[in-house]
């Protein structure tokens, strides 16, 4: 291994689905001065602000790789819903519904910026997440987590509604 490189680090995805819109809480987001707002035709500079800022402590490194007219291509489908969720004006986290599959919506990326988790927002963006994703028709909900994510994400999915179909194990390369 060259020097500065990070060995492969075992990983096992879990792959999670619905099949049917689950009872969600009503819940009122925890801060104050929240708004939702979707990043139409984000540009990749901005995409990739947030996937980092959100994704940098879990490993999040797939979207790193991609060329920027490939990543350009997907957050820029009109089917794939970029939602930001910003506190008193500054980005909090966000979710993206990729709807490019007939009758499927697949939650592909959803997280907290750092400073923002432990305040009960994580529940609260997912909950909101679901609503749009069952909002748009689909037959099924996806979403898939690792063994590198946040500890609780994989139970706030099954809390939530999301069972397991499949799982694989994996060696994840870390470095970008």
């Amino acid at each position: 291994m060259s020097a500065g490189r990070k060995p492969p680090i075992p990983t096992v995805i879990t792959f999670l689905e619905m099949r049917a819109a689950p009872p969600l809480p009503d819940l009122p987001p925890p801060l104050k001065r929240v708004a939702l707002l979707r990043a139409e035709n984000p540009t990749v500079h901005f995409y990739r602000y947030l996937y980092d800022a959100v994704g940098r402590n879990w490993t999040w490194v797939e979207r790193k790789r991609m060329a920027d007219a490939d990543l350009a291509a997907i957050v820029q489908d009109t089917r794939v819903f970029v939602m930001v969720c910003h506190v008193a004006g500054t980005p909090a986290g966000y979710y993206e519904l990729d709807n490019r599959k007939p009758r499927e919506v697949d939650l592909a990326y959803f997280g907290l910026v750092p400073e923002f988790i432990g305040k009960g927002m994580g529940r609260w963006l997912l909950v909101t997440a679901l609503r749009d994703a069952w909002s748009r028709g689909p037959e099924r909900v996806t979403v898939n987590t690792n063994t590198l994510d946040h500890p609780h994400a994989l139970p706030l999915y099954q809390r939530l509604g999301f069972t397991p179909y499949a799982r694989r194990e994996v060696e994840f390369d870390p470095n970008v």
